[in-house]
């Protein structure tokens, strides 16, 4: 029998980071490819360097993503919150795609927006379902008695006493 899998979330999102990793430096690659072999030119601008300067960025953004699917598994395997440099990469992926959802709108349509906004949303809920398991681990001891073993201590009183009268 394999592990029980708790929170699918991460595992969804590592390998919706993997494909995205794969696709942005496959697109970027073969834009790359294009423009050096039609000799296209912006503005003036060598072909050459557009070209190289495609592919670089692909390779780029495709090692980003990479790693955030990395993190993501990593947080799958342990079933523990990301931390430290891992949970600030996650949170600049969300922002990451936060923008590029924005972008997406504007140039391309509602469906790739609708898909950034899903990766988006996927991210952030892998990172508050981590954290709201270690708010309320954080409330109870684990070994349920208290204060350490302490004898437990009553209660405050809900209201407070009567003040005293003046004779």
């Amino acid at each position: 029998m394999g592990p029980v899998v708790r929170r699918p979330v991460a595992w969804i999102v590592a390998v919706v980071l993997l494909a995205e990793a794969l696709g942005v430096a496959a697109v970027n690659w073969f834009m790359g490819v294009v423009v050096d072999r039609q000799d296209m030119s912006l503005a003036g601008m060598d072909p050459d360097v557009m070209s190289t300067s495609s592919k670089v960025g692909g390779i780029l953004f495709g090692l980003y993503f990479g790693l955030c699917a990395v993190v993501a598994l990593l947080v799958a395997l342990r079933d523990r919150a990301p931390a430290g440099a891992g949970r600030v990469l996650l949170i600049s992926a969300a922002v990451v795609h936060g923008l590029l959802g924005a972008f997406a709108w504007g140039l391309l349509g509602w469906t790739q927006f609708l898909f950034m906004v899903v990766v988006l949303a996927l991210i952030v809920l892998l990172l508050m379902t981590y954290d709201a398991q270690e708010r309320t681990a954080a409330r109870q001891p684990e070994d349920g008695k208290g204060d350490g073993g302490a004898p437990p201590v009553a209660p405050a009183p809900v209201t407070p006493p009567t003040a005293p009268t003046t004779p």
